[in-house]
């Protein structure tokens, strides 16, 4: 029997988590409706200083559905929101999904031709967008591709009397032509009932598009069981209840936001602060003012948290559940945001396709780090999950301790690819989703994700690893960011190269040269960076991922 067949991490697990959970018996929609009921009067949203209650999600929520039905939206349809945090998310995907419809998410970072292809090959038929949005890019690509409908907002929608926060500070509200007004619609159908379509838990919640960093992007299929399932794991791992107050600091257009965020707090009751887009200034004044409990983030944003100057003024004693993933958390920076403001950094591991969470860091313990390569643990499988690991060579399990690439089997996994059979086959094999994460299984059942299998750099016939790199960078007082990349060298093959911001009064006092030197006495010769690139910032993507492919392609 292989090792990951006995479960070893079980045994790490607190008495509040079990080895299994339910399968959901109810839809994500159904999850919202149940809450919406139970916690009616309670805050759902807290957007910069105006409360939304989930009584009042609800009724706009089944007006704009009505309003979605008469232009055309049905079970099956798909609907795109290309939005910010923004309080007119969580209604239009709950009134997509109150009709059976298919929410897109769409990143509002995406340009024209990126926006074409999503909605060409997403099938959108209604587009949700912000008016801003629309004008700079989505009018003419709706012009040339045609839909049933465009639906546009404001950010300056739900802020009520108060002042305007500064990230809004050069909003205006001017519907554009040949749209209609989202909080127009809603008025215009208020009191709608709602439409009560039926929606099974394996249906399609969400068709979210993976970054397509190794050719175009994938409409994974995440399902109602994928999304409810999730949701369960943050409520029963991070202990979230209707007391607690979700700090919206990823993007809810991402899974992470979506299940982390939105899905979680649909199923507990409790409110969900948004605030727009990520300023770390905001939302540190945001959990002060809300007590915030739990936030789950990039750790691009908990650096930032870190370097404003005010992460010393403000109360941040309420936030208890900390966590960050999508992209390897050093542990450098999670020793320096403790010693700031003595909050624990948690980690979580996932992807698009496996709805958000698969391994996480037990809430009040503190993760391993596996000293060959300084990685902080991701954590253990959440429960129902299997994970292993296989040899990149022959696809057989690998021993505990042993590199090879993670695969994930749990009730989290999504279906496969939206009309992409191929690709499909070719990620999920007899259940299993093969991630291109190159990791290890301790003795004892702690997952560590070293580097992509792509981001792999052979310098000299040796491996390196570029979160090892840049681990060690983060350890030099005068790192912001630290991104590594391989980049190609007539001796050595391909040489390591790190682009490197640095803190604010470090500016012109540290060199490339300093870091080299702080490298080569951390790391052995063949792994130390040749090359150091000073940059203002390091180019990532709106959750915190480095963009390792646009720095290759700045050297090349």
């Amino acid at each position: 029997m292989s090792v990951y067949q006995t479960r070893p991490w079980l045994k790490l697990y607190p008495a509040w988590v079990p080895a299994d959970l339910p399968i959901p018996q109810l839809s994500a929609i159904d999850q919202f409706r149940a809450t919406a009921r139970e916690h009616a009067e309670r805050p759902a949203v807290y957007y910069f200083d105006t409360v939304l209650t989930y009584r009042e999600l609800d009724r706009l929520s089944n007006a704009l559905a009505a309003g979605f039905r008469d232009l055309g939206v049905s079970k099956g349809s798909r609907v795109g929101l290309y939005l910010q945090n923004v309080p007119q998310f969580w209604v239009a995907q709950l009134a997509a999904w109150k009709l059976g419809a298919v929410v897109v998410p769409l990143n509002p970072m995406l340009k024209a031709e990126e926006l074409r292809f999503h909605l060409q090959d997403s099938g959108t038929a209604v587009l949700v967008a912000l008016e801003s949005l629309y004008e700079q890019v989505a009018a003419a690509v709706v012009r040339e591709i045609g839909l049933k409908a465009v639906i546009t907002t404001s950010e300056l929608d739900f802020l009520g009397a108060g002042p305007r926060p500064t990230v809004l500070a050069g909003s205006v509200k001017a519907r554009p032509r040949d749209t209609v007004d989202l909080l127009e619609l809603c008025d215009r159908y208020s009191g709608a009932a709602d439409p009560t379509v039926p929606v099974r838990p394996e249906d399609t919640a969400y068709l979210t598009y993976t970054s397509g960093t190794t050719g175009l992007p994938k409409g994974a299929m995440n399902t109602h069981l994928n999304v409810a399932f999730n949701a369960e794991v943050y409520r029963v791992w991070m202990r979230l209840g209707p007391e607690d107050v979700v700090v919206g600091a990823a993007p809810v257009f991402h899974i992470t936001g979506m299940v982390g965020h939105l899905a979680v707090a649909a199923l507990t009751g409790m409110p969900v602060i948004l605030a727009y887009r990520f300023d770390a200034g905001e939302i540190l004044r945001l959990i002060e003012k809300w007590r915030g409990t739990f936030l789950v983030a990039a750790v691009t944003a908990y650096i930032a948290l870190m370097n404003h100057p005010d992460i010393g003024r403000r109360n941040l004693s309420s936030l208890t559940k900390a966590y960050s993933g999508g992209a390897p958390v050093p542990p450098a920076v999670v020793d320096k945001f403790r010693e700031l403001t003595g909050i624990y950094i948690h980690h979580i591991y996932g992807l698009t396709e496996t709805t958000s969470p698969s391994h996480a860091v037990p809430l009040g313990v503190e993760a391993p780090v596996l000293a060959e390569y300084g990685a902080l643990s991701v954590g253990l499988p959440v429960p129902s999950t299997l994970a292993r690991v296989v040899s990149l060579e022959t696809g057989q399990d690998v021993a505990a301790g042993e590199l090879g690439e993670v695969a994930i089997r749990g009730p989290m996994v999504v279906p496969g690819y939206w009309q992409k059979p191929a690709e499909t086959a070719r990620a999920i094999r007899d259940g299993w989703l093969f991630t291109g994460d190159v990791g290890l299984m301790d003795e004892a059942g702690w997952f560590y994700i070293i580097d992509r299998v792509k981001d792999m750099i052979i310098a000299s016939g040796f491996k390196v690893w570029p979160r090892e790199v840049e681990d060690v960078l983060y350890r030099h007082e005068a790192v912001r960011e630290a991104a590594v990349v391989g980049v190609p060298d007539p001796y050595r093959g391909e040489t390591v190269k790190a682009f490197v911001s640095l803190k604010p009064g470090y500016e012109g006092k540290v060199t490339p040269e300093d870091l080299i030197q702080f490298c080569r006495a951390h790391l052995a010769a063949y792994k130390y960076p040749r090359v150091v690139e000073i940059v203002d910032e390091v180019p990532k993507t709106p959750t915190g991922k480095f963009l390792r492919r646009v720095l290759r392609d700045r050297t090349a």
